[in-house]
């Protein structure tokens, strides 16, 4: 079995978790957006949609605060965030 300081790091673009995020939102967005004006779906439609929205803020304020706790050098910090 390979031992863990023989296995590469990958690059920083593979461990981004950024362009998902903002992916995700835009599409949350378009969805929401088109739920909405175009009046598909009705008002259940439109829930999951604002709902979508809802868990990629949340997702951003989770990264947001684990960088944060990186910088100050807390111990909880999840590792290898840059």
């Amino acid at each position: 079995m390979a031992d863990a300081s023989d296995i590469p790091e990958l690059p920083r673009p593979l461990r981004a978790p950024e362009p998902v995020i903002i992916v995700g939102m835009v599409a949350w967005l378009v969805a929401t957006l088109a739920v909405w004006i175009g009046g598909w779906g009705g008002d259940r439609t439109l829930a999951v949609c604002l709902v979508g929205l809802a868990v990629g803020v949340l997702g951003t304020t989770i990264v947001l605060i684990q960088r944060a706790a990186v910088r100050r050098g807390d111990r909880t910090a999840q590792q290898g965030l840059d």
